[in-house]
Formats: structure tokens, sequence, C-alpha cells
């Protein structure tokens, strides 16, 4: 922290800087409290660093895209499976079912 003193009627005041957000504050020594703060100045970025940062964001985003379009197509892939299983298990069962009415006659027999 940057800090200069400045000797008044009334005591002394220090100017301090923060060396994170730039902003000063007085403080005044015998008060024990900020008597007067300014915002620090926000720093400002070139033109070729927005549009590298805007290019990033936007490279960024397409593998998002990419990777969320392979992500539901795995989805429906796994969704597709499941539904063959299920048909599959259905036919079994169906089958199953086909057979128990053959072995008790019920379906087997012709009609005269």
């Amino acid at each position: 922290m940057e800090d200069k003193t400045k000797t008044g009627k009334k005591g002394k005041v220090f100017e301090l800087i923060c060396p994170h957000c730039g902003a000063r504050l007085w403080v005044d020594s015998d008060l024990q409290a900020v008597i007067q703060s300014q915002k620090g100045e926000k720093k400002k970025a070139s033109f070729d660093d927005l549009l590298l940062k805007e290019k990033k964001k936007s490279e960024e985003l397409g593998q998002k895209f990419e990777s969320t379009v392979e992500l539901r197509k795995k989805k429906l892939e796994q969704a597709e499976q499941e539904f063959k299983k299920a048909l599959n298990h259905i036919d079994e069962l169906g089958e199953e079912r086909g057979e128990d009415k053959d072995q008790t006659g019920q379906e087997g027999k012709e009609k005269n």
C-alpha cells in the first residue's frame, strides 16, 4: 500500500491506495476514520485483447455445442437400445404364452 501523510490543523491524514482495486482512501489518524474515498480507475482493455477474448468465447461455445450434440446422440442410442430390449422382452413373453397355450391344447386344436 502506498501512503502519503499530510499534516493539517486537525492532525495527520494518510492517503492510502489499495493495491487490488486502486481505490484511494484518506484516513484521519486522530479520528481513526476514513474521511474521503475515491474509486480506482479501471484498466482499459485494448481492441486486440477484446477480439481475442471474444474469439476464445466463440471457440468455447462451439466446443460446448459439439459436446452437447454428442451427448444427445449417445442418449438417443441408449434409449433406442433400451426400447429394442423391451420389445424383445415383450416378444419373448408372447412366445412363452403361445407355447403355454399350445401345450394346454386350447390354441393348437383344429375345428371340424
